[in-house]
């Protein structure tokens, strides 16, 4: 997933993509407002970590700009302000969340992660998510393929949602494991290989067309290659 970071300060900001590139995710990084508003409306994000004291544009500024756009991405609020009038007006302004300076990355994570899962269940309950004769219904949780229904626990249903939210992209094993498991992906383990076997044969071993490919090096990814 594509998170942007504006933030001035250039220490939290190598912090900050350093920890979250770990973490599975891609990282694009801004030092001041304009160059941070430039990136928030010219491509598309699945959540901005946005400072709100910054150099040229100052972050809520910034954040009215991008809603006034229709950007729904989630919008994570970072400040050294700590108090409640604050919060309130940053969250009413239409931030997702509001997170106080200085902060423990693990709270950040967290954070990020149920932001993420907020968004991806917004979008999924919208519509049904279909890939070739594969079809997902997030709302009444039932998956088919030519018809046919697909029996998946709870896990491998997450799983499946989130490869179809993301078809086409290559998932690495430590994304998977933070919005699937919740947990930082161990090396050591090999639960996300696992279940992804489980997987590709329910979705896939009894159909000529396989959706489900192994990148080798670098995840897993879903998607119809004719």
């Amino acid at each position: 997933m594509k998170l942007l970071i504006i933030e001035d300060n250039l220490k939290i900001a190598d912090y900050l993509k350093k920890g979250l590139t770990e973490s599975g995710y891609t990282i694009d990084l801004a030092h001041d407002g304009v160059d941070g508003l430039h990136y928030a409306l010219s491509a598309d994000y699945d959540l901005l970590i946005l400072d709100i004291m910054l150099p040229k544009l100052d972050g809520l500024a910034i954040l009215q700009a991008v809603r006034h756009a229709n950007k729904e991405m989630p919008i994570l609020l970072l400040s050294a302000r700590d108090q409640v009038a604050d919060r309130v007006n940053g969250l009413e302004m239409g931030a997702d969340d509001y997170l106080v300076k200085p902060f423990d990355f693990s709270e950040l994570l967290a954070r990020i992660r149920t932001l993420l899962r907020r968004s991806l269940q917004h979008v999924s309950e919208s519509s049904m998510m279909k890939i070739d004769d594969l079809e997902l219904d997030s709302k009444k949780r039932y998956a088919m393929r030519a018809g046919r229904r697909i029996d998946l626990t709870a896990k491998e249903f997450s799983l499946l949602e989130l490869l179809m939210y993301r078809q086409g992209e290559v998932l690495s094993r430590s994304l998977i494991a933070s919005q699937v498991w919740d947990m930082n992906f161990d090396s050591d383990t090999n639960v996300i290989d696992v279940a992804m076997r489980r997987l590709r044969a329910k979705v896939d071993d009894d159909f000529a067309k396989k959706l489900l490919h192994t990148i080798r090096g670098m995840g897993y990814v879903l998607e119809d290659r004719g």
